[in-house]
């Protein structure tokens, strides 16, 4: 069983947001877009005892906390503004088609929609699927001032032109199961209702009578026994109680119990214990790491999937919580091949290469609130081989952003930034940090990719920027990049080498030169002990940086700049991008400073 298609509205930071799915499915983006937002909905859709809870939504579940309206009119009261879920579920199992037989309805998945009444005659497999729609609306309750939730079938409409409810039995024959990042462990491994070892124990049938005779060995259990001088001090309390409530009581009225001797109790305080070496002593699961803590995670749901092999859909927030590279690709691994259908959000690059680029939604939000996925095998100028092998070089990192700054080389890629750090250090301009606001630094390996990942990147909703060598280019291949990019800097130079030789002071470039002849780095390099002419001293720093390109110079020579040296090729450039990406008002640099950077004039920098 799988989902196709989930609607949401008014729920937490989503207004509005419809998601098509095919199979496993990664939801990747920036903070705050969603990717948690989309996993609760799945839960309290189809997780079995997520609107059984007290309250099963509150305030602040509604958009904006909004949940009451203005009136109809005068007098009225306020209007009720509900959260809607609604789920789609295709691949029903015949057991699940019985039961729920009456409210089937049919599913085109190559047009991505419901069949509507009188195109019944169509419904022919297997181009057609038989699929259930599931609605849950919450909303809040004048009279009872209480925040409702329940799930109902959305087809058909019962006697009473109502919705039928769907109940929890029937829930859990979907075998959904949502485990959130940093809060699964506390749940996962107690015995409380809808814990992983609860689910174990119920796939299992298992009936066994470990509450009974937990509770009557409780019982019997006698701590004053074991303490003598606790036990007096009871005696005393209950002689002193004894003068105020008389106590017919066969022996002593009074006890202590270490729990209240209640299912519900023992589940709470139930505690699972584990000895992670040779010697050690079992102690409280929460003492272990965290990594082994999920790990542990990982152990139990790959034996419930095993149980249910057929009818497992996993969402699971950032598998990749303190648990080593090895362990993620492994975690995403076994949900790719373990379950009917997953929904993972991650932001590592281990656990994001695992996926297809067609199963990867990168998520993006309007002004309005309203949420929406482009699929990354939908975006053009990048194959899903290149996809895959430059997952890791911060092509993911990227595509969590708002903005990728394309640069044709590692030199560029390296040198670039430290010029951003040196203005962000400098208080009296106050330029927003580039990684704050959501901007990485992407190296294309060479100026003939820089088109294909620009559009890469564009068509999936981020801002792009390209700094890169002169070349002479026909006018159409020059429209190519303006085309593909935001902002478009060709710097005026054949080479990075020559824009740094031409725009640094001569003599930043020969102290550069010196300290590398001082300390015995310039290899094979002349380097002159006195100081050449200007010309000399550009043409040997060009060779120098030339030749060593890897060794990361650059952006050594770089550093060394007072913030007034930095090449006015490269501060201009960034300059336009910061401007994009003010910070708060009360941080925001002078416009005299703003105006000297964009100019390529040294700004005023306090001490």
């Amino acid at each position: 069983m799988k989902i196709v298609r989930l609607t949401i509205s008014n729920f937490r930071g989503i207004k509005n947001a419809q998601f098509h799915f095919d199979g496993h499915t990664l939801l990747v983006g920036q903070n705050n877009v969603g990717k948690s937002t989309i996993c609760e909905a799945l839960d309290l859709v189809l997780g079995p005892d997520r609107v059984n809870r007290f309250p099963p939504v509150e305030e602040f579940d509604f958009y904006n906390a909004q949940y009451l309206g203005e009136p109809a009119s005068e007098g009225e009261p306020p209007t009720i503004i509900p959260i809607r879920i609604e789920a789609i579920l295709t691949g029903l199992s015949p057991e699940i088609e019985n039961r729920c037989g009456g409210h089937t309805e049919y599913w085109n998945p190559v047009e991505k929609q419901l069949l509507a009444e009188g195109q019944v005659d169509q419904a022919n497999p297997p181009k057609i699927l038989t699929c259930l729609r599931l609605e849950t609306i919450a909303n809040y309750n004048i009279d009872e001032d209480e925040f409702e939730a329940s799930t109902y079938f959305s087809h058909p409409l019962n006697l009473d032109n109502e919705l039928s409810m769907v109940r929890k039995d029937i829930k859990r024959m979907f075998g959904f199961l949502y485990l959130r990042a940093l809060r699964t462990g506390s749940r996962a491994l107690s015995l409380e209702r809808g814990s992983l070892l609860d689910l174990i124990l119920r796939a299992k049938g298992v009936r066994t009578g470990l509450w009974e005779k937990a509770i009557t060995r409780l019982r019997d259990l006698d701590i004053g026994e074991d303490a003598p001088e606790l036990n007096d001090i009871l005696q005393q309390v209950e002689s002193r109680l004894g003068r105020y409530i008389p106590s017919n009581a066969d022996g002593r009225a009074t006890k202590l119990h270490v729990s209240q001797l209640t299912r519900e109790h023992l589940r709470k305080t139930m505690s699972f214990f584990i000895a992670m070496s040779k010697g050690q002593e079992h102690v409280p699961f929460q003492h272990a790491g965290t990594g082994t803590l999920n790990t542990l995670v990982l152990a139990l749901l790959s034996f419930l999937a095993d149980l249910k092999p057929t009818s497992i859909i996993f969402a699971m927030e950032e598998p990749e919580i303190a648990v080593p590279p090895h362990t993620q690709r492994r975690i995403a691994d076994y949900l790719l091949q373990k379950t009917t259908q997953a929904f993972v959000t991650s932001h590592s690059p281990y656990v994001i290469e695992r996926f297809e680029p067609s199963q990867t939604l990168v998520l993006s939000r309007d002004d309005h609130a309203t949420v929406s996925a482009k699929r990354v095998s939908d975006a053009s100028g990048l194959k899903d081989q290149d996809y895959k092998r430059f997952a890791r070089r911060g092509l993911t990192e990227c595509m969590l952003g708002k903005g990728v700054i394309l640069v044709e080389g590692v030199t560029e890629f390296h040198a670039l930034p430290a010029v951003a750090r040196k203005l962000e250090e400098q208080v009296a301009i106050g330029w927003q940090p580039l990684d704050i606001a959501g901007i990485a630094f992407y190296d294309a390996d060479g100026e003939s990719n820089m088109i294909k990942f620009g559009t890469f990147f564009r068509e999936l909703g981020l801002k792009t920027y390209s700094f890169y060598d002169y070349l002479k280019r026909e006018p159409a291949e020059k429209k190519k990049l303006t085309d593909a990019f935001d902002i478009d800097c060709e710097h005026q130079y054949a080479g990075f080498e020559d824009l740094l030789a031409n725009e640094v002071p001569v003599p930043t470039l020969w102290a550069f030169l010196d300290d590398l002849r001082v300390k015995g780095e310039n290899g094979n390099l002349a380097i002159p002990t006195a100081c050449p002419d200007d010309d000399k001293v550009k043409k040997i720093a060009r060779e120098a940086l030339a030749g060593k390109k890897g060794a990361g110079w650059a952006t050594r020579l770089l550093e060394s700049c007072p913030i007034e040296q930095l090449p006015t090729s490269i501060t201009t450039f960034l300059c336009q991008i910061y401007t994009l990406y003010p910070i708060p008002p009360e941080t925001t640099p002078t416009a005299s400073d703003a105006n000297a950077l964009s100019a390529g004039t040294s700004p005023q920098v306090t001490a």
